[in-house]
């Protein structure tokens, strides 16, 4: 499978602004949910009052445990499940009141790949651009096509095309009627490295034309490489929504390492207010902190070990993944409380996200 060629897709025809957001900005929101709340026939409550602004041409990343409420908050969104409570408004278009200005505004890429089989890859993306009401442009799906490296396969049937080829194809039907949101539900479930690279290529050039782009993942290094911003879903309640640099600053860890020069038996008393760890036969000492706390007392603490004589050869530090954080939020007892807390303190956490 070839990679994907240099052309650059087109920015909407409909939108033509060029606009590539630095995290945390004051972009246009182009996505706003508004105490949105469903609740299924069995008494199962999915979503509980979310609240979320999505801004105009960021890449944000929603992660939650399987059962969190990620595919339900998408399908309200996208118009295939009904709220029970709340609103949803794509580019200001209501999707219960306004519902075929606000479906023109989204496209959707699935986690599960659905579509007739017997069809060719053009006829299949020409189809999806016809179910949007958009008049057909030949030129501007030819280049979509030509950008997934389904140019030249564009008169196959579908049936005939490998599992990341019918990948692509469903990228090229979502985004055929040239929407301004897209929406990645799992798209690295089971695909290729190389198919992955290319997607991710894409998915930044779509960001540059002007699309905004949200994804679900569990492929959390993924969020942590790609994302503006980050929202985290656990039990059908969005319990955080900030940037990812100010997610990792503010709930992040680190670890301090030493090698020491002699083993130790026992830390001494004198070092107890840094909870330090001894391992590896008394030869190395970790000493782990948040890292919104400025410091944590490393520079006392390396003072200290030299008055006690503590000598080392090496040391190093390392911090904590995004992976870390979101195991920690979505399982520790009470890491939700503190995300909470953490949100408190963010502009415009308000309005960002609401438990």
């Amino acid at each position: 499978m070839g990679g994907m060629k240099t052309a650059t897709i087109s920015p909407p025809l409909s939108d033509p602004l060029q606009h590539q957001p630095a995290a945390g900005d004051s972009s246009p929101v182009i996505l706003a949910v508004r105490n949105l709340t469903k609740t299924y026939a069995s008494g199962l409550q999915a979503l509980k009052g979310i609240n979320l602004e999505i801004r105009r041409g960021e890449i944000f990343a929603l992660l939650g445990p399987n059962g969190a409420g990620k595919t339900t908050l998408i399908s309200i969104i996208c118009g295939i499940v009904t709220a029970s409570e709340g609103s949803v408004s794509a580019d200001g278009h209501d999707v219960a009141t306004d519902y075929r200005r606000a479906r023109m505004k989204i496209g959707l890429v699935p986690q599960e790949l659905a579509t007739n089989s017997f069809e060719t890859v053009y006829d299949s993306v020409a189809f999806s651009r016809g179910v949007y009401g958009r008049a057909p442009n030949r030129v501007f799906l030819e280049q979509v096509l030509r950008d997934l490296s389904l140019w030249e396969r564009r008169d196959a049937r579908i049936m005939t095309l490998s599992g990341g080829m019918k990948r692509r194809v469903m990228i090229a039907k979502a985004l055929s009627h040239e929407p301004q949101i897209l929406f990645l539900d799992e798209p690295s479930a089971g695909v290729d490295v190389e198919l992955r690279r290319d997607m991710w290529t894409l998915v930044r050039r779509l960001r540059a034309s002007g699309v905004t782009i949200i994804l679900t993942t569990h492929y959390i290094q993924e969020a942590e490489e790609m994302a503006d911003r980050i929202g985290v879903i656990s039990n059908g309640e969005l319990i955080l929504v900030d940037g990812k640099a100010q997610l990792m600053k503010k709930l992040g860890r680190r670890q301090l390492t030493l090698q020491l020069r002699e083993p130790l038996t026992s830390i001494p008393a004198a070092l107890d207010p840094w909870r330090l760890e001894l391992r590896d036969q008394g030869r190395v000492i970790d000493y782990r902190f948040d890292t919104s706390d400025a410091g944590a007392g490393v520079p006392t603490l390396l003072q200290r070990l030299a008055e006690l004589g503590i000598a080392y050869v090496d040391l190093n530090t390392q911090q904590s993944s995004l992976e870390e954080i979101f195991v920690r939020l979505v399982h520790a007892p009470g890491a939700q409380a503190d995300a909470g807390a953490a949100a408190d303190t963010a502009p415009g956490a308000a309005a960002g996200a609401h438990r």
